[in-house]
């Protein structure tokens, strides 16, 4: 039976649809422009994916704090209000000639920042706005969101590309931005100023206080590092398959968006299954099977052949990833949010994303690297064994039971308890 999460929740949950589905149209948006547009190679490529988010997250840094002992939703507007700002540009720069690789850096950048500060400040948001029991519930919805906007946006936009130029996308991507604004805006209910102690919000040593409490966190910890090797070696992938299944292999665009697109059902299934799971077999279980069976699969990209075969493997690998993914990653964001007091929230959510972005950057980097010398296909051979060492990261012990915060006993913030 569906769990009624209140009106609120519903107005987040749209914004963040309408912000996914306009990011899944423009999925591999940049990569592809810088193939089709400015015809990069395999280095271009994935120094455009590894050293915008790299760039984003250094900016993201300071910016933790700032969102920590803030109001979240005006935090959340101006991220939107910035993405949107940013991503315009594309366009009007492609109708003047004017596109360039530099301006798809900075903004790739600029991108990557603020969605690390809307992520934290949503995330914060939502630990606020919904009750404990239904955490899991909840995420479990914006990760069936995420996976559903992926399935149906690629083969979209790759169509959209295909019949009116490669920043068709682009356009509907920073649309989605501005229409996520004015959902959060949409959102009711006064929301009370966070709290501060007498230190200073924005001290010097206020910008690591989250990777304090994620190192200070065995089970945390050792998500942490196995999330950023797993989540690094798979996304260090998309560039290197662009160049393979586009200029190597010869797959138009339509074929690229359908090959990530078609396997993300699996998204559906992975978190609708989650909460049961969890309550049959719990969720330590959940991290070592699961979080073993999302890393197995990669090697599989390494035997793409052209035609029709080639394109069944790489929907048969991705949909075996993204089930796992999806069952694994809302049981993380819940227990992440249950086992972080109120008060380090945005800085830990912070410090995650920094963290991930960073494994992105750096894994891209060296992928680009050695598939400019060896090829795309031998970088993808490498990224599909050193993922199968990820398991020896996950957590061996049973996860402890969330410790009661001087923070977390403070009145969650009045909000309307409408149903939606």
């Amino acid at each position: 039976m569906r769990r009624p999460l209140g009106r609120q929740f519903g107005w987040l949950w749209a914004a963040y649809a309408i912000s996914a589905y306009g990011s899944g149209l423009g999925f591999g948006a940049f990569p592809l422009i810088a193939v089709l547009a400015l015809h990069a190679g395999p280095a271009e490529v994935s120094a455009l994916s590894a050293v915008g988010p790299a760039v984003g997250a250094l900016i993201a840094v300071p910016l933790a704090p700032w969102v920590e002992f803030r109001r979240k939703r005006p935090v959340m507007i101006a991220m939107d209000l910035t993405r949107f700002a940013v991503m315009a540009t594309v366009p009007v720069a492609y109708a003047f000639g004017l596109l360039g690789f530099v301006q798809l850096l900075v903004i790739s950048a600029v991108v990557a920042a603020a969605k690390i500060a809307f992520n934290a400040a949503s995330g914060a948001y939502l630990k606020a706005l919904v009750p404990p029991e239904d955490l899991l519930v909840a995420n479990a919805r914006f990760e069936s969101t995420n996976w559903s906007s992926i399935a149906i946006g690629p083969p979209l936009g790759g169509a959209a590309i295909g019949l009116f130029g490669p920043v068709t996308t682009v356009v509907a991507d920073a649309l989605s931005y501005l229409l996520s604004a004015l959902g959060v805006t949409a959102i009711r209910g006064r929301e009370e100023a966070p709290r501060t102690t007498g230190r200073s919000p924005v001290r010097a040593g206020a910008v690591l206080d989250g990777w304090r409490h994620i190192l200070g966190h065995p089970v945390l910890r050792a998500l942490y590092l196995n999330n950023m090797l797993v989540g690094g070696l798979i996304m260090a992938t998309e560039p290197l398959l662009a160049v393979l299944l586009l200029r190597q292999l010869g797959f138009s665009p339509w074929q690229y968006g359908l090959a990530f697109a078609t396997p993300c059902v699996g998204g559906l299934i992975g978190s609708r299954l989650a909460r049961r799971v969890v309550a049959r077999h719990g969720r330590e279980k959940v991290f070592r099977v699961v979080g073993t069976l999302r890393a197995i699969w990669l090697i599989g990209l390494v035997f793409v052949r052209p035609g029709v075969v080639g394109l069944l493997t790489v929907m048969a690998v991705e949909l075996a990833i993204i089930i796992n993914m999806s069952l694994y990653t809302p049981v993380l964001a819940t227990y992440r949010l249950e086992h972080t007091p109120r008060d380090l929230i945005a800085r830990t959510l912070s410090a995650w994303s920094i963290g991930q972005q960073a494994a992105i950057a750096v894994f891209t980097a060296l992928g680009g690297l050695l598939a400019g010398v060896t090829g795309p296909r031998t970088a993808l051979t490498v990224a599909g064994l050193l993922i199968l060492t990820s398991p020896l990261l996950l957590p061996r012990h049973p996860a402890p039971d969330p410790e009661p915060a001087e923070s977390d006993s403070v009145p969650q913030q009045p909000l309307p308890s409408g149903r939606g």
